[in-house]
């Protein structure tokens, strides 16, 4: 199966999200500058922020904090596979809701091993379409970790 690359789409709107994500100088440029927005940018701001709260309310984990058997996943991941179950890199339709919402496709999943399992276990990687958006989950999707690779 071949997965289509993932696509750095940060644009205005990326850097927004990143700048509310994270703050810094761009915050405070932004905060000092007086704009009157127009009704539609106001709009977009708001579903930008509560997009950002969803995306912060998943969590976040260190790389390095990652099992071993996560590192071997993003690295197929990076490979393009082989991948050992026929299911790793289907399209995940985030039923549960917890990652932000976005159009079907959008995400696909990745089997992480679990030693000791009998099955698949619990354990997945699901990707976005922006590089390095990777999200890690210990327990069948009722919670994910953004995977920070800067620590």
């Amino acid at each position: 199966m071949t997965i289509p690359p993932r696509i750095a789409r940060i644009g205005a709107l990326g850097a927004l999200v990143s700048t509310l994500l994270i703050g810094g100088a761009a915050t405070a440029a932004t905060a000092a500058t007086a704009v009157t927005p127009t009704a539609s940018q106001t709009v977009a701001v708001s579903q930008t922020v509560a997009s950002s709260q969803v995306i912060a309310a998943v969590g976040d984990i260190c790389y390095s904090d990652l099992p071993s058997q996560a590192h071997d996943t993003l690295d197929l991941i990076e490979k393009g596979g082989p991948y050992p179950f026929p299911q790793d890199g289907t399209v995940f339709q985030n039923r549960e809701g917890v990652l932000p919402s976005q159009s079907s496709g959008y995400y696909h999943e990745y089997t992480v091993i679990t030693p000791g399992s009998d099955d698949r276990g619990a354990r997945r990687i699901v990707t976005g379409k922006q590089t390095d958006e990777d999200y890690y989950t210990a327990d069948h999707y009722a919670s994910f970790d953004l995977v920070d690779r800067g620590c």
